[in-house]
């Protein structure tokens, strides 16, 4: 099978075009250094099916950051039949330096010459003869946002590809020694194939970025419009959960209780009070879950996460990090996983590990399921935005905390590059696809761990047999009087103390145990949550599920990541005590105040 290699900078819509090429699902972001994997894709071209490998974006070849040496690593060890160069064509002047190096590589290109209608716009023409004979390649003019020239690009590549013509061999392919004489180059092309005006104007950037990277209004307009996504993901998503929690429900009471005639009743039970309503209870928080990431996918593809990080930049440095380190924790609103990855974009490991620590701390989807539903529940729809949005700032400052307190053992001075580009109103598809994405991981990972928790919760509360269901002779009420001491000077009961034992495996796990563990679930369970709970318990719940340690998919990636096994140690351990130190603090400084 032969095998086509997308390269290029960060931010020239590579990732875009892999997805419009391929179909497939890959991350999409209108910022820096999204893409830090190899993802891949087969698809049919012409006749013969072909793999298609999205690499991470990099500025040269024999740069030092890893997302560079993985590009290296993947050109010297796999042969390639075709590198299809993407190139932002509004800064043709900055990309082509890097085409021509990966010409030097021999193997047979296409040049993608991305953003076209955006280089229109700005008054850039190009001389598409003269390109294409500097290049010696082929060079496609098209916009992989809207579509426009795709499909002449696409026959390109299966033209070239089908030429007659040996896959490279690694041993042809190492020749990565720099040339100076390449932005000599690069400048003499652009002289004669490109006619740029001598000022670029990007007008309504310009003059949004008056405001949002403004140095005193730019940092809370930031929290403004997350205050303002948060309300109307309650507003659209409360209707529609309650909706969702009334069909499970219906379908729970007309069609499953019938089954309690047919099966024993340890079979219903685990079946039915344990995985539906397990299942149930997290599936009807799925839209709320849903509006949040549309809201989020738009504000990232729009350019926005970019000019916060610049934003952030200059705070961050007072503890150590950089404003990439505020958009890996921005990233692992999604999840801790990808976040963790992305920080194969910092080259100095002491900065790079001091940004691991603190993204765990990021409020990911698994916990926000568990936010939503305790908001909810004891808390009024005008409080409830309020409310999330502490627990999110809450975040971000206790990563910061942890940034100041652990920067002079793994800080590292490293500038901060990154380009701010032009803001863009996504596409439907593409806040869909990027969202869906997001979605999908939560859902898949969702149901894997819910399935097997709330089997293994279900089982801990009705073993030994004989005794009452969830009682303290149970297992789970054996383990939950062991955890209760530990745990009641932070207002967590027993039955509490079992639901936080299994979100040590995932935090999804948490809404289904909490559904078999009180034996109801939707609307039932959230009343029955607010007659167990009072507001400053279930907050100081919360704080600690906020901090305490991730799940165990977070704390493999961050072991893989560091490749240090002290480091993911005191990761855990840091994170276990000032979770409860934090929801100590604020539970009995609650109750000393009266509340």
């Amino acid at each position: 099978m032969k095998r086509i290699a997308l390269l290029g900078m960060p931010n020239t819509g590579k990732s875009t075009f892999f997805n419009r090429l391929t179909g497939a699902g890959a991350r999409i972001g209108n910022w820096p250094g999204i893409t830090v994997d190899l993802l891949s894709a087969k698809i049919l071209l012409g006749t013969e099916m072909v793999e298609v490998v999205d690499l991470p974006g990099l500025y040269d070849l024999h740069g030092f950051a890893e997302d560079e040496q993985v590009v290296r690593r993947f050109l010297l060890n796999n042969p390639v039949d075709l590198l299809c160069i993407i190139l932002n064509a509004t800064q043709i002047d900055q990309q082509l330096p890097l085409a021509l190096q990966l010409r030097r590589l021999g193997l047979r290109a296409v040049a993608i010459m991305n953003m076209t209608d955006e280089a229109e716009q700005l008054g850039i023409r190009f001389d598409a003869a003269a390109l294409a004979a500097g290049l010696d390649c082929p060079v496609c003019f098209i916009s992989a946002k809207y579509g426009r020239g795709f499909p002449e690009a696409r026959e390109t590549l299966r033209h070239v590809l089908s030429l007659d013509a040996p896959t490279a061999s690694p041993t042809s392919q190492t020749d990565f020694v720099a040339d100076e004489a390449l932005i000599a180059e690069a400048e003499k092309l652009i002289a004669r194939s490109v006619k740029m005006p001598r000022v670029l104007e990007y007008g309504l950037s310009e003059r949004i970025d008056r405001f949002a990277l403004h140095p005193v209004l730019g940092v809370p307009l930031f929290f403004l419009a997350l205050f303002l996504l948060f309300q109307a993901v309650y507003t659209l998503g409360t209707p529609l959960q309650d909706g969702v929690a009334w069909l499970l429900e219906q379908f729970r009471e007309l069609g499953l209780v019938h089954l309690q005639a047919i099966l024993p009743g340890w079979l219903y039970g685990l079946l039915v009070e344990g995985v539906y309503d397990g299942l149930g209870t997290v599936a009807s928080f799925v839209p709320v879950i849903v509006l949040f990431f549309l809201g989020m996918a738009l504000v990232e593809d729009s350019g926005y996460l970019s000019r916060i990080a610049f934003l952030m930049d200059a705070l961050m440095a007072r503890v150590g990090l950089d404003g990439r380190g505020f958009v890996m924790l921005l990233m692992g609103f999604g999840c801790n996983v990808p976040a963790l990855m992305g920080t194969r974009v910092i080259r100095a490991r002491g900065l790079r590990l001091l940004t691991m620590l603190i993204i765990p701390f990021s409020l990911c989807s698994a916990r926000l399921q568990v936010f939503i539903f305790l908001i909810s529940a004891l808390f009024s729809p005008t409080e409830a935005p309020l409310v999330l949005l502490t627990l999110y700032a809450t975040s971000f400052l206790i990563a910061l905390a942890t940034a100041l307190l652990f920067k002079n053992r793994l800080g590292g001075g490293e500038p901060l590059l990154i380009e701010l580009p032009p803001y863009r109103l996504p596409t439907f598809q593409q806040v869909v696809l990027r969202a869906w994405h997001e979605i999908h991981h939560f859902l898949s990972r969702a149901t894997r761990f819910i399935v097997a928790g709330v089997v293994a919760i279900w089982l801990l509360t009705h073993l030994p047999t004989g005794v009452p269901a969830g009682g303290p002779e149970t297992l789970a009420g054996m383990f939950g009087g062991w955890l209760e001491p530990l745990l009641r000077p932070i207002g967590i009961d027993q039955q509490m103390a079992v639901v936080l034992l299994f979100g040590f495996v995932a935090k999804e796990i948490v809404l289904g145990a909490m559904a078999v563990v009180y034996g109801v679930q939707g609307s039932a369970l959230a009343q029955l949550t607010a007659q167990h709970m009072d507001w400053v318990q279930a907050f100081s719940f919360m704080l600690f599920t906020l901090v305490y340690t991730p799940c165990l998919s977070t704390v493999a990636t961050l072991r893989g990541e560091s490749k240090s096994l002290a480091f993911t140690g005191v990761s855990i351990a840091w994170s276990l005590a000032l979770a409860w130190l934090l929801s100590f603090v604020f539970y009995q400084g609650a109750r000393l105040l009266g509340y």
